[in-house]
């Protein structure tokens, strides 16, 4: 492995871990970020000259605790003696912290606490947790990238000054807790499977399985929890196909082009058991039980020619009524073409315009629809606005063979 390659890793496998036990440690979510950030530049003045250590995640925690220390006994010398107590209470028994040990976990129901508005909690926990740069953050939110930072910067005070604590919550309040989290899990899992930027893999597995492992843990603490299901469903019923999602050339493959053979059984396997799961609960599902349902009807189908549009649909007005947001519109749109027509699909793609002009997959889908419709011109225009938009390698690349194939 070539160092390049080990410190992108360390940081993608460590950040989260490095900024939880530092976090655990000072109780201060601005002084754990710098101090594994500059934990990390650090590694990458040290490590090219004295090599990749054995342990990186050790090297980096060890680094980051002397850097906080560093600076919480500056900052001690200018206000009083209490945050150096700390440092030097240290060895002290730590407080019980909930009921799994786990200091990324009792990291993300900090973040994504009830005190903070939930936008602020996903956009939190994606840089504390999930490691994510600011830009990557704004791409997932379709906002600018120092509203971002602000956005984040405030929560972090709030936290402070609210004194939240960093456990995982009592079993009674689990519940209510949960939704933050899992919509949190759901966009960390989006980032990792069409990963943006132009300097980040394609497909993130990192992110993806950090993701399911997380929802995983949830799951094994709320076993009844119907959306915890379903969106651990999900997950698996995506990731079964993310070998399959990108060409050797480091294109996009298309759900109808992909090898279905390449697909992962084992992961499919799971996630059509726990739709079925809630299926016979006889409960009604939320947001991520439709979409795993919608899942599980694309990997029943051997062929693409084999997938039941019609459940399909059924399926999206079904979510349509419970999260009426454009993105599901636009989504069923591509199911309805394939049952009515591009024609009838088009003309409900046109209808949220507005609100999704700023999102590449509403151009990549009108542009696909209108090549269908024999209007090359259009989908010559649409096409080049998808890509402006893209953030994603493989997809760019696929958006612009698909372009330059027009008449």
């Amino acid at each position: 492995m070539s160092l390049d390659a080990a410190i992108t890793r360390a940081h993608r496998e460590e950040w989260a871990r490095v900024v939880a036990a530092l976090n655990r440690r000072f109780g201060d979510l601005d002084v754990a970020e710098e101090a594994a950030a500059e934990a990390f530049a650090v590694a990458v003045e040290r490590w090219p000259v004295d090599g990749v250590p054995p342990n990186p995640g050790a090297w980096l925690t060890t680094t980051a605790n002397r850097k906080a220390i560093d600076r919480i006994r500056r900052e001690s010398k200018r206000d009083d003696k209490h945050k150096e107590a700390q440092v030097f209470h240290y060895d002290d028994p730590p407080e019980p912290t909930g009921a799994i040990d786990d200091d990324r976990l009792r990291l993300i129901f900090t973040c994504c606490h009830p005190a903070l508005a939930m936008e602020t909690r996903v956009a939190l926990t994606l840089r504390m947790v999930g490691g994510l740069s600011m830009p990557e953050i704004a791409r997932a939110f379709l906002v600018q990238e120092t509203a971002m930072g602000q956005r984040i910067t405030r929560a972090k005070s709030k936290i402070k000054a609210a004194r939240i604590p960093y456990r995982v919550p009592a079993a009674e309040d689990l519940p209510g807790r949960v939704s933050g989290v899992l919509a949190v899990l759901f966009l960390i899992f989006n980032e990792g499977y069409l990963a943006t930027g132009p300097d980040t893999d394609p497909v993130r597995h990192d992110l993806t399985a950090e993701a399911i492992r997380l929802t995983r843990l949830i799951r094994a603490l709320l076993p009844d929890d119907g959306e915890t299901a379903g969106l651990l469903a999900l997950m698996l019923l995506t990731e079964a196909r993310r070998t399959a999602r990108v060409s050797p050339g480091g294109e996009l493959v298309t759900l109808a082009e992909q090898d279905r053979g390449a697909w992962d059984p084992t992961l499919i396997a799971e996630g059509h058991r726990l739709v079925r799961e809630r299926l016979a609960a006889r409960v009604a599902p939320g947001r991520y039980q439709i979409l795993a349902a919608i899942n599980a009807v694309h990997t029943s189908a051997r062929d693409v020619r084999d997938t039941d549009w019609s459940q399909v649909v059924a399926l999206y007005d079904q979510l349509g009524r419970i999260d009426p947001s454009p993105i599901v519109t636009l989504n069923r749109a591509v199911a309805v073409a394939e049952l009515d027509g591009p024609d009838v699909a088009l003309a409900a793609v046109d209808r949220v315009a507005p609100r999704l002009a700023d999102y590449h997959a509403f151009h990549a889908t009108r542009a696909d629809l209108l090549r269908r419709l024999g209007r090359s011109q259009e989908s010559r225009a649409a096409y080049d606005k998808a890509i402006e938009l893209a953030g994603n390698t493989a997809e760019t690349a696929y958006l612009t063979r698909r372009r330059d194939q027009l008449g």
